[in-house]
């Protein structure tokens, strides 16, 4: 079995890309092969509309014609038996990078057509982690879990099951006193870091497992 998961936060070593490594741990302890790739660290865009995998007879149907950085990602996750999305939330939304990586990977399979076929020649488990600076109630009068459940539909279509963990209030900054934010209660959040945030990589690592389950 094996687990590619995609950090779409800028951070190495914040809130989302350890509950990923924590997610790997717990995959890694089912015997599974696990790696994580930084989208920061690569060089692309988004869907740019050439249609070139939508071409009937044409040289990329079924698959992205760009050639940068994402490319052999692309082509990796076509192996794996699981992948692993995670991104913090930036105005309510995925990272930007995420959004572009979610556009190359998922329209290059979807057809159009009345069936909604998918060209993802195997059923593939997804997962998805998503950290926030709001609280859990905020969130979801926000109505975060349904907005987000959008992409995740789509996903389901093309590739499978899908599951979420919600990681909210997370801790933002090492020392709040050094940038303007009033509006939260630095005490609070690093109780919260130290007390719940464990248990967020707890439920990360147990997602990790089942992802590779058979």
């Amino acid at each position: 079995m094996k687990l590619l998961a995609i950090n779409g936060g800028p951070r190495k070593n914040w809130n989302t890309a350890t509950l990923l490594k924590s997610a790997l741990e717990g995959a890694s302890a089912q015997g599974a092969d696990t790696e994580l790739i930084h989208l920061y660290d690569l060089n692309y865009k988004g869907c740019i509309s050439c249609f070139s995998c939508k071409r009937k007879d044409g040289q990329s149907y079924g698959r992205c014609a760009l050639n940068d950085d994402l490319t052999p990602i692309l082509k990796k996750i076509e192996k794996c038996d699981a992948i692993l999305l995670g991104s913090p939330i930036y105005l309510g939304e995925v990272t930007g990078a995420m959004r572009s990586f979610l556009e190359r990977l998922i329209f290059q399979y979807l057809v159009y057509d009345k069936a909604h076929s998918s060209l993802f020649k195997k059923v593939m488990k997804i997962g998805f982690v998503y950290t926030m600076n709001i609280d859990e109630k905020l969130m979801k009068e926000i109505g975060y879990i349904e907005h987000l459940g959008n992409i995740e539909s789509v996903m389901k279509r093309v590739f499978g099951d899908t599951e979420s963990l919600y990681v909210t209030d997370t801790l933002q900054f090492d020392d709040y006193s050094k940038y303007v934010s009033d509006m939260f209660d630095p005490e609070a959040k690093a109780t919260r870091r130290r007390e719940v945030f464990p248990d967020d990589c707890r439920k990360a690592f147990d997602m990790g497992a089942r992802l590779v389950q058979k």
